[in-house]
């Protein structure tokens, strides 16, 4: 019974093993076009960014999860495709992150600083919006970056069907 049971063990691992490797390869298979994207500060101060798009279900529902690093010039910009209120969390994500929400006209409208790394907390636009910046954490601080500002890329300035 004792050598029955390590072999039992084993079958189960390998099970879960062949059950958990369509889940990674779906998560692998996600990728994302880059564009350029700048934020219009009050008094005219331009931060520039090169943002990854996540314009689909799967690029949405993936975002920036399992990420270690992303670089400081770096973001992710959510298109939703429609204006509506907006709830995201910070669950598989281990990067601290900046929330922009951004209506359809480019305006920031609300900002929610430094999520918590893997949270399962509802963090809300509050307010209709068309877009989602996600930044590293602390650079809305580091810039000085407020509701008001102007967020313009191409996506955000020529919707996308």
């Amino acid at each position: 019974m004792s050598a029955r049971l390590p072999r039992l063990a084993g079958s189960a691992l390998v099970a879960l093993f062949l059950w958990l490797v369509p889940v990674w390869t779906a998560a692998a298979d996600v990728s994302f076009e880059t564009a350029p994207l700048q934020i219009i500060a009050s008094g005219g101060k331009l931060h520039k960014f090169t943002v990854e798009l996540a314009v689909d279900n799967d690029q949405r529902s993936q975002g920036l999860m399992n990420r270690r690093h992303m670089a400081r010039d770096h973001g992710m910009l959510f298109d939703f495709g429609v204006t509506r209120q907006v709830m995201m969390w910070m669950k598989n994500t281990y990067l601290p992150l900046d929330m922009l929400f951004i209506a359809k006209d480019g305006k920031i409208e609300t900002i929610r600083e430094n999520a918590v790394p893997q949270s399962e907390a509802i963090i809300d636009s509050r307010v209709p919006v068309a877009f989602v910046l996600e930044l590293n954490g602390g650079t809305v601080n580091r810039l000085g970056i407020a509701p008001g500002d102007i967020v313009d890329s191409a996506r955000i300035s020529s919707p996308q069907p």
